[in-house]
């Protein structure tokens, strides 16, 4: 039982979801107004910090369980001016989520799987919803705060289960199966049946032709 006059077993920070906990989660993207058509960023998604990196500004929301609707923010790198490997970690992370939102193993390498990991643009990843880890951090001010930094894919033992669905997402159609293609077998030609025989007597017989040359009169006519 708790008590009221010792605290140091309290929470630190009871907004804090625990280190590991997997949630159902929706991004929203904050709009920062920055483009660059030649790295395909429009749209107005992306934000330019003053020191120059570039990211996107992630809201993601707790869809269900003991901390639905709670709000995490973490940002996703696209560029920083000091190397590429914020922008490989964003790219990385982007994967996941498209991975975990489209039921995509991520060592599927199939045509179907690697056209599920493009997108037309940031607008596409606008109210993506997947699975992700909570992991923690530290705002500007030192504090410890909520981030997610990795997504969870059907390839983790829980995924069917947390994702609570075993079908693919709304809005999501896989490509239409196309059974393999038969041999080609060209058609037997079979004969048409012979005629039903006649029947003897079914028909008057022809009457018998004179020989040649021979009088046709009857004999008494002769």
């Amino acid at each position: 039982m708790a008590s009221w006059n010792d605290y140091n077993d309290a929470q630190s920070n009871p907004n804090l979801i625990p280190k590991g906990t997997i949630v159902r989660v929706r991004l929203t993207i904050r709009p920062g107004g920055f483009d660059d058509p030649s790295q395909g960023w429009i749209g107005g998604y992306a934000t330019r910090s003053s020191a120059g990196a570039i990211y996107l500004n992630g809201e993601f929301t707790v869809l269900e369980g003991p901390y639905a609707k709670r709000k995490i923010f973490t940002l996703i790198g696209l560029y920083s001016p000091k190397g590429p490997e914020w922008a490989g970690m964003g790219r990385s992370f982007l994967r996941g989520m498209l991975n975990s939102a489209r039921g995509i193993s991520d060592k599927d390498v199939s045509p179907q799987a690697q056209a599920a990991r493009r997108i037309g643009g940031f607008a596409d990843l606008e109210g993506l919803e997947f699975l992700a880890k909570i992991d923690h951090g530290t705002d500007a001010g030192g504090e410890a705060k909520n981030e997610i930094r990795m997504a969870v894919t059907p390839d983790h033992r829980d995924y069917a289960k947390a994702m609570g669905r075993t079908t693919a997402p709304a809005g999501y159609a896989p490509p239409a199966y196309a059974p393999p293609a038969q041999a080609y077998a060209p058609p037997v030609h079979t004969p048409p049946p012979p005629p039903p025989a006649m029947h003897q007597g079914a028909f008057p017989a022809p009457a018998q032709q004179p020989a040649p040359g021979a009088d046709p009169r009857p004999t008494w006519a002769r």
